[in-house]
């Protein structure tokens, strides 16, 4: 079977290999059959919640929750098993340009115009970390492949790594003289990518701390950046409407692509790598076939901008934020492969000692794939009958720093890393927990009053069991404080006795 490479197409969108040219170094990912044909990706139901634009979305690690993000300050999880109810957290002061879900999918970052960077634990009591650094609005968040890190990109020029352990800032790279509007750590960790609005694209060695090369594009900035399951490309979303395909060790253009009528906001990598995803700024969401060079489907259904887009980790769903406030989310369809194995395959690449690996499908030269491309046209209005699915509940979740700074008058935030004992954090939390639930179901609406007496019983029984696992952790605490003082004791009696 002959392979194909990433380079001119023929009319059919697929390129021969030239007689004694070498078209592959290394196996290719297993591409779709041929004997059964592509399904159509459908809309499974429209999320409203937010009541302004919708800037990020994220999928946890089993797909069965998705966080979004807006300009109207919250982030708000969505549970896609049970569909009844949503979690609406508050803490930042601006618009939140960017949320992502940790590998295990317990943590959420968070990046916010109010110059900071959230670390959320997500379950229903909304505390959230703060990390400050930044002095301009932050524009992205990531976190590495082990969850231990997360890099953060800002108007100030910089970027930003952080330890989620520590909560502290480890180092700052410096080299964009423009906004920078976009980092991504590479699937090992080993590097960055960035982007910023001095039409730069960087790449960053995150164990020396340098930026080891840079593509640059006259035509315009990029607004977001994202590598390949793989780690060997990366692909960059224009402002000039562009889609580009960057080969990251032969520092070369592998393809580009103009299907769009006006810029594209985001980007997202299917988790086989054979397919991408597109959201522009013309309302359009647009799949691309990177194997077979060609643009395959163009979804509908925004009213407006569409400035989000992101594939669940197993591929089977995506889902997409616009300008209209709304969150859609998909079912794939177009790919029936078996994504275990090539999950393990590119899995087996994020080891942070492996050597460098080859590219799966050699570079040839930049192929140019212009918006006369044909497509699938999918759009749900039309497509898609209407379920009327009612919107699911949503709940808000008020952190209890919140609740103490309406108290005081004072604004008061969880800093980073927490100065506090155990005890006393379990004390703080054990003070405020209960009403911080109470005001959450105060601030429901449409809530009958059966469904409110049940939901305050239910927060009795958490406050007792909050109380009592306060005590726990005091007591914990305070054997913890006399081993420590036994361990120091035997220490200083071993060190007079070799002193004697």
């Amino acid at each position: 079977m002959g392979c194909r490479a990433l380079g001119a197409a023929d009319e059919s969108g697929a390129r021969p290999a030239a007689p004694g040219e070498r078209g592959c170094q290394g196996p290719l990912l297993p591409a779709p059959p041929m004997a059964s044909p592509l399904e159509d990706p459908v809309l499974i139901r429209p999320f409203r919640g937010h009541t302004a634009a919708v800037t990020g979305v994220a999928f946890d690690t089993n797909a069965s929750g998705l966080v979004t993000c807006s300009v109207d300050r919250f982030l708000i999880l969505w549970k896609l098993k049970t569909q009844s109810t949503a979690y609406r957290f508050a803490g930042h002061e601006e618009a939140v340009t960017s949320v992502e879900f940790s590998p295990d999918g317990r943590v959420l970052a968070s990046a916010s115009h109010d110059h900071t960077v959230r670390l959320w634990i997500s379950c229903i009591h909304g505390e959230s970390s703060v990390l400050k650094g930044h002095t301009a609005s932050v524009r992205s968040v990531s976190f590495s492949h082990d969850g231990n890190s997360v890099v953060s990109a800002s108007n100030d020029k910089l970027i930003k790594i952080w330890s989620v352990c520590s909560q502290r800032l480890l180092f700052t790279l410096s080299k964009h003289i423009g906004w920078v509007r976009c980092a991504k750590f590479s699937p090992d960790g080993r590097i960055i990518a960035s982007s910023g609005e001095d039409k730069s694209v960087n790449i960053w060695d995150t164990r020396n701390k340098i930026c080891v090369n840079s593509f640059s594009d006259d035509e315009g900035f990029a607004t977001f950046v994202d590598f390949n399951p793989s780690g060997t490309c990366i692909a960059s979303a224009g402002l000039n409407n562009t889609v580009k395909l960057w080969d990251i060790r032969m520092n070369k253009l592998l393809q580009n692509f103009k299907v769009h009528r006006a810029g594209v906001n985001c980007i997202s990598f299917h988790p086989s790598g054979n397919y991408l995803i597109t959201a522009s700024t013309d309302g359009t969401l647009k799949i691309l076939d990177l194997l077979g060079e060609r643009l395959i489907y163009t979804l509908h259904g925004h009213k407006g901008s569409v400035l989000c887009v992101a594939f669940s980790k197993g591929g089977e769903k995506f889902a997409s934020g616009g300008k209209d406030a709304q969150v859609l989310l998909w079912k794939t369809n177009f790919d029936k492969l078996d994504y275990e194995e090539i999950v393990k395959h590119n899995f087996r690449r994020t080891h942070i000692d492996d050597p460098p690996h080859l590219l799966d499908i050699y570079p040839r030269s930049s192929h140019f794939h212009s918006v006369k491309l044909q497509s699938v046209q999918v759009n749900p209005t039309f497509d898609v009958p209407d379920k009327q699915t009612p919107d699911p509940t949503v709940i808000d979740i008020i952190p209890s720093s919140s609740i103490r700074s309406l108290n005081t008058g004072k604004s008061e935030e969880l800093q980073s890393p927490p100065a506090s004992p155990l005890a006393r954090r379990s004390k703080r939390k054990a003070e405020n927990e209960s009403g911080s639930a109470m005001h959450s179901v105060k601030q429901r609406r449409g809530i009958s009053p059966s469904v409110d007496r049940a939901l305050n019983r239910i927060v009795g029984h958490l406050d007792m069991l909050t109380l009592t696992i306060s005590v726990l952790e005091q007591r914990l605490t305070c054997t913890e404080d006399k081993l420590k003082e036994c361990i120091r004791d035997q220490q200083k009696m071993l060190l007079k006795g070799k002193q004697n």
